[in-house]
Formats: structure tokens, sequence, C-alpha cells
């Protein structure tokens, strides 16, 4: 198994990913496709204006939502061409570039979520750290909220067990982000995680 970033891989391979990347999505939402779905499940979890951090955020496309719906957000994401078009299409949240194995932001957070398989592109030897930071970055009673399919290099069971030694426990395991129950042979983890 490599232990490289799989997001800076495929930029490796095709320096055009990010773009396409972005294309993707801006065509998806001219289709009409409902691309709020993981947004929707943070704001019910949450009161009007909490702080949330959308770890791994991409285009914006989760804390653009929750930004508009009234909540302080700040996204991180490693790629630069995504922060931009998270600028450009979300300008009611502070979009930064960092790597999310160094966070270390000021700010303590009510909620993060990490949405649209962000730790399985993360190199295997980061994952642990990676929540461990950004358990370090919630606030009193805040949440985690980690979102990702299966058959992606990373199993549910080993995912748990990296937050354990994170220092996170499991709130509530969900099989999608629309509240179906986790079960063994689910192919989607939607985890709700707090500081054990």
């Amino acid at each position: 198994m490599s232990d490289q970033n799989g997001w800076l891989k495929l930029l490796g391979e095709n320096p055009n990913h990010s773009q396409w990347y972005i294309d993707r999505f801006r065509s998806m939402a001219e289709a009409g496709a409902d691309l709020a779905g993981e947004a929707r499940l943070v704001d019910a979890m949450l009161p009007r204006g909490a702080k949330v951090l959308d770890a791994g955020c991409g285009t914006g496309r989760v804390g653009g939502h929750l930004a508009a719906a009234g909540h302080e957000v700040v996204g991180v994401d490693l790629d630069p061409a995504l922060i931009a078009e998270a600028r450009a299409t979300h300008p009611g949240a502070r979009w930064l570039t960092g790597d999310l194995s160094e966070l270390d932001l000021p700010d303590r957070f009510d909620l993060i979520v990490s949405a649209g398989n962000v730790m399985t592109f993360v190199a295997p030897s980061t994952r642990a750290e990676i929540l461990r930071r950004c358990g370090r970055h919630l606030g009193d009673g805040g949440r985690l909220v980690v979102g990702f399919g299966a058959g992606r290099g990373y199993a549910f069971d080993d995912f748990l067990a990296d937050a354990a030694t994170a220092g996170l426990t499991s709130d509530l395991l969900l099989a999608t982000w629309d509240l179906r129950p986790f079960t063994p042979d689910a192919d989607f983890l939607v985890a709700v995680l707090r500081a054990a």
C-alpha cells in the first residue's frame, strides 16, 4: 500500500484533475443534483451561528451550504485550485489552503465535518494524526463527523481503531448521510465522534 496522499497522486498523474473535479460538481449542480445532503445532516446537529470546520473542503460544497445557513465556517484543503473555487463560489466562509495532517488553527469548533471520502485520500500514515488534530480542534461538547465509502483502502474497523487511538469515541454510526443505520455489511460509513 502506498503511503502517498491519494489526491496529490492523482494530480501528479493528471495535472488537470482539480479542474475536472470542479467541472464535475458544477455540472452536477446545473443538472439539479442534491449536493447538500451532508450539510443538511450537519446543520441539524447545530444551533444557529455555530463554528464549523470543513476538513478537506474541496470546492466548498458542504461548508458553503453551512455558511449560507448561518454558521461560521472555516474550510481547509490542500489543493489551491479547489480553495480558489470555494472562495469564488462561497464567499461567506473562510477558505484556507493547508494539509490536515498539519492542522493547527487558533479556533475551536462546535463541529468538524470531513465528507467526500477525504479520509481515504490522505496518506495512510497520517490518518490517526489527522483525527487527533481534528479532535484537538473541537470545543467543549464538539463533534467530528466523517463519511467515506467502503472499498477505498481504509476499512471501517481500521478507521474506528485510528479514531480510538486519536482519543475519539463513537457517538453514532450511520450507513448514509440520510440517517440509515450502520450494519456490518454497509458500503458507507458516517461516523459521529467526540473526544473520549
